[in-house]
């Protein structure tokens, strides 16, 4: 699988040696950012110095609740931490980015990692003048089902995607496409070893002023064909895909965790399938957001790149982006 490393690699790899304590903060703690911040605040290995955010009254809240110190501007506490997490509203990720890193700050950013694709270059540009670190928040890579994927996909011919959500107000500031599809894009590139040839796309704000429901059809040069479905307007949670080649078919329920796989078996009449057999791997339920803040952590303390790093954040921000391009062109066809 293209650039996917191994999440147990990084396990055996980074946990060899005692771990100094890593001075870290969070820039926002709305919705997201707070459990960043409960996370770090139980890890032994670092120092919580403070949250930030623009709402003082919700600083303040945030640090009470895991005994930090609240900050309304991310500049003070520049040159008192080693590591950040940035969970503000996407517009705001480079400005504070780029400061941090010049300030030679790792850190971590939720994805999207920018707006812009040239805003990326310019962060990636400084992390690695600085020799500073970048790890995009593509959060679904942790999911113990996502990690178990590595032994079982084999040059896959055609995936189907689905990620759809009840409404919530948060990730409005963003297309649906930047907000939920663009992990299924990310998982999608690394087990797909090919480059995307041509792309289509269809999508139309329902609630909001973005796109809140889209649909794209990725086509690859080695002629793998995914299909990605987001809508953050559904009357139900689904998290799944589906992946087929030529010897197996392979189903991931990302919320519950769990993998159901047909694979071809002469030896066996198939009670279900003629030939095949059916197999399902569940997983004990793992918490990804805490094991994406451990790996950046491991990754701070030993100086080892992280398991989605800045390149990777681009290259999936830059497909979401010429997705958002043809739903656009879609759009205003009808106009010509």
């Amino acid at each position: 699988m293209r650039g996917m490393r191994s999440l147990e690699w990084f396990k055996r790899g980074v946990l060899v040696g005692q771990m100094k304590k890593i001075r870290v903060g969070v820039v926002g703690v709305g919705y997201l950012g707070q459990f960043h911040a409960e996370k770090y605040a139980n890890m032994p290995d670092v120092e919580l110095v403070g949250v930030v955010d623009t709402d003082k009254e919700r600083a303040e809240k945030v640090a009470g609740q895991v005994r930090s110190h609240s900050y309304c501007d991310f500049r003070e506490i520049i040159g008192h931490v080693d590591a950040v997490s940035i969970a503000v509203p996407t517009p705001g990720h480079f400005a504070i980015g780029k400061q941090l890193l010049e300030n030679d700050v790792d850190v971590l950013i939720e994805k999207p990692i920018t707006t812009t694709l040239q805003e990326a270059d310019e962060l990636i540009r400084i992390s690695k003048a600085r020799n500073r670190y970048i790890q995009v928040g593509h959060l679904e890579r942790f999911n113990p089902a996502v990690s178990a994927l590595e032994g079982l996909v084999n040059d896959p011919r055609f995936i189907e995607s689905h990620r759809l959500s009840i409404f919530k107000d948060r990730g409005t500031d963003v297309s649906v496409v930047l907000d939920l599809m663009i992990h299924d894009i990310d998982i999608i590139l690394n087990l797909v070893a090919s480059e995307i040839s041509s792309i289509r796309a269809a999508g139309i704000p329902v609630i909001t002023e973005h796109v809140d429901i889209a649909n794209a059809r990725l086509e690859f040069l080695n002629g793998c064909v995914a299909n990605v479905t987001a809508s953050r307007i559904s009357t139900k949670n689904e998290r799944k895909i589906r992946l087929f080649q030529r010897d197996k078919y392979i189903s991931v329920d990302f919320a519950n965790q769990d993998i159901t796989v047909i694979a071809k078996d002469g030896k066996r009449p198939g009670k279900v399938i003629p030939g095949m057999r059916i197999d399902r791997l569940n997983f004990a339920k793992g918490d990804a957001l805490e094991e994406e803040l451990k790996s950046f952590i491991q990754s701070v303390s030993h100086r080892s790149p992280p398991l989605i790093d800045g390149q990777e954040g681009r290259e999936a921000l830059r497909i979401a982006l010429e997705i958002m391009e043809q739903i656009h062109i879609t759009s205003y066809a009808h106009l010509d």
